[in-house]
């Protein structure tokens, strides 16, 4: 996470900090005025600091994105008619494997994207897969066959995209409804790259 945002978060709460004390002086000096005052100052310091630091913590677990990336290498085995298996290495060493209902592998993924001079806080467009699931290429099959879909995110208490909607102070920031998905063949055994660029995700078969 940018030092600089953690800088201005630590600002806010020493502002806040600063604040609280100064309307505790001014009621003990029988200043309920000028108390008030402080508190709404304190108050809003508060909130600032606490969306800085949602923005922290949120991010955590999204990867950086400044150009074309391979989010994870994905191996299909079929296991019979309308059913594969998908097998999942991610860059961080740890790997998954799904079995899924249909005949092509489907992906997607959450985009991060922040408005231009958020980027002079360090924040970068950034992205987290979401779901993977399995896809019909016939379109009878997929309104009528059982379908399955699994979580590629890892679990987290905050989420930025919860925050937006929570701490309005971040939408001039955040433009965070963002999505982007990617399907291919899984009807033969095939390795593939899942890749994510500025303009969303792709899938590429890797040759043997």
């Amino acid at each position: 996470m940018p030092n600089i945002l953690w800088g201005i978060t630590v600002a806010f709460s020493v502002a806040g900090m600063i604040m609280l004390i100064a309307a505790f002086m001014a009621l003990r000096r029988g200043r309920p005025l000028r108390m008030s005052w402080r508190l709404l100052w304190a108050l809003m310091f508060f909130t600032l600091a606490t969306a800085g630091g949602g923005v922290i913590w949120g991010v955590q677990g999204y990867r950086a994105l400044t150009h074309e990336d391979v989010a994870v290498v994905v191996r299909t085995e079929p296991l019979g008619p309308n059913r594969f298996q998908a097998q999942f290495r991610f860059a961080d060493g740890r790997e998954v494997v799904y079995v899924l209902n249909g005949d092509q592998l489907y992906v997607d993924a959450r985009i991060l994207k922040w408005h231009a001079f958020a980027n002079v806080l360090g924040l970068n467009t950034a992205y987290e897969l979401d779901r993977v699931a399995g896809r019909y290429q016939d379109l009878t099959q997929e309104q009528q066959q059982p379908r399955t879909v699994q979580s590629l995110a890892p679990a987290r208490d905050v989420d930025l995209f919860t925050l937006r909607q929570r701490y309005a102070v971040l939408s001039p920031l955040l433009d965070a409804e963002y999505g982007s998905a990617t399907f291919a063949a899984a009807d033969s055994p095939s390795q593939y790259e899942v890749r994510v660029s500025t303009t969303g995700l792709l899938i590429r078969k890797r040759e043997p």
